[in-house]
């Protein structure tokens, strides 16, 4: 069973263990869970019978008029069953009221996310991949 919790009582980085995956040079547990910590607002999807996070979704907001969800993970075995759906919708509400929610995401991503309300838009990044890992 997947519990969906906004807080971080009672995670632990030994819970954040698979995620990145691709990434050539992956944050590492502890870094994730400062990254969980540190953002405005957060939903972590657990499977407490086995004790593990198995999917989270972030966003950094001004709290006023926008956010940003930089991060939406559900790990492999995990997919396709509706979690990273559910993660969505979650964080939507917790950003309830506000003017803009905005998220980047590579061109095959879009449908996904239109399914779920969003739109299409333009936008640009930096990237310094020299402080992917975050330390």
């Amino acid at each position: 069973m997947i519990e969906y919790k906004t807080d971080l009582e009672g995670i632990t980085e030994e819970m954040l263990d698979g995620f990145f995956v691709g990434w050539p040079d992956a944050p590492s547990k502890g870094t994730h869970l400062r990254l969980l910590e540190s953002s405005d607002k957060r939903v972590v999807a657990l499977e407490r019978e086995r004790g593990v996070a198995v999917g989270f979704i972030t966003a950094v907001s001004d709290g006023v008029l926008s956010a940003y969800i930089p991060f939406l993970e559900v790990l492999p075995d995990y997919q396709g069953r509706g979690i990273g759906e559910t993660l969505v919708k979650k964080m939507v509400e917790e950003l309830d009221g506000l003017y803009m929610i905005d998220l980047m995401c590579d061109p095959e991503l879009q449908p996904y996310y239109e399914r779920l309300g969003m739109q299409r838009s333009h936008g640009m990044v930096v990237r310094n991949y020299q402080n992917q890992s975050g330390r």
